[in-house]
């Protein structure tokens, strides 16, 4: 998969894209994730990507120019599957989307930044757009790192075991069940028997029983 980022602040992406999951994805070849600084597809002397919104409110809005001219330079060099806004009153992201973005081939994920972007670009250049929770960030950097991290795990070959994300939360629109590792005692407190039994069948059982309960408890509306 070759995702490409569409941002102001390039240099945020540096740390979490160099450690863990995504870092051996990259090293083994499976992702292709760049960076494009939108401020260089600005066409003034001082590289300016903002202006102030018509109608006389308050605060800064991402101008169409530089977007949009951005993703044309992209659109010349590849076909792109999607085109992602990341935006507080987009779709709120949820397993579900996660699977089916991972399914693409490429995508590019636009940040925005100040007061959002001008509404042309949401209109005639974007594909799908996206929220991570009901609240704002500064920008779209922290959003578009949580996709990516969401999406990549999902990809064949990037986790050890590729059947490990079959049984995280949301996956079948209940939680996890509670999980456990050595030592079986841990200062008097046990590991429950049925988990050290050997009987698989009574096993899965049980953590679909907890799983069932956990979502009953902390997140009914998945049971809807």
């Amino acid at each position: 998969m070759k995702i490409n980022i569409l941002t102001l602040f390039p240099d945020m992406f540096q740390g979490a894209f160099s450690e863990s999951i995504i870092k051996r994805s990259i090293e083994k070849g499976i992702v292709q994730i760049d960076i494009t600084n939108i401020r260089d597809f600005a066409d003034n002397k001082h590289n300016s990507v903002d202006d102030y919104p018509f109608g006389g409110e308050a605060g800064m809005v991402m101008m169409a120019g530089p977007i949009v001219r951005a993703i044309e330079h992209l659109q010349k060099q590849d076909q792109w599957d999607e085109i992602i806004f990341l935006t507080p009153d987009g779709k709120t992201l949820d397993q579900p989307m996660v699977n089916n973005l991972s399914l693409n081939k490429n995508m590019i994920l636009l940040c925005g930044h100040y007061k959002g972007i001008d509404q042309r670009v949401r209109d005639h250049w974007i594909t799908q757009e996206i929220s991570i929770g009901d609240y704002v960030l500064s920008g779209g950097e922290l959003a578009a790192m949580v996709i990516v991290d969401a999406v990549v795990r999902l990809i064949p070959g990037v986790l050890n075991d590729e059947t490990s994300a079959l049984s995280d939360s949301f996956q079948n629109q209940l939680l996890s069940s509670p999980v456990y590792t050595r030592p079986a005692d841990f200062r008097g407190h046990k590991v429950p028997d049925i988990l050290l039994s050997g009987h698989q069948k009574k096993i899965d059982e049980w953590k679909y029983e907890q799983a069932l309960k956990r979502t009953q408890e902390r997140k009914p509306d998945l049971l809807k």
